[in-house]
């Protein structure tokens, strides 16, 4: 009897068909991995977001001050 162990690597020939379960593991680990890849890009998209509201809110505050000292002379 042949236990499945990490890593393995899958050979589909012949008789040699993946278990029910090493087809489950390969569905469990291509979607673990799908989803961290969606994180990472999700964790990039909210960070250039903020760092883009941030940057224009702190042009909008130069851009007032500027107006201010303008209008005072």
């Amino acid at each position: 009897m042949r236990m499945f162990c990490y890593p393995q690597k899958f050979h589909f020939q012949g008789d040699n068909m993946p278990s029910a379960k090493q087809l489950a593991d390969i569905g469990y680990k291509t979607f673990s991995a799908s989803m961290m890849l969606l994180t990472v890009y999700g964790g990039y998209l909210c960070s250039a977001r903020a760092y883009r509201y941030f940057q224009l809110r702190s042009a909008r505050r130069r851009a007032a001050e500027e107006q201010k000292t303008s209008g005072a002379l």
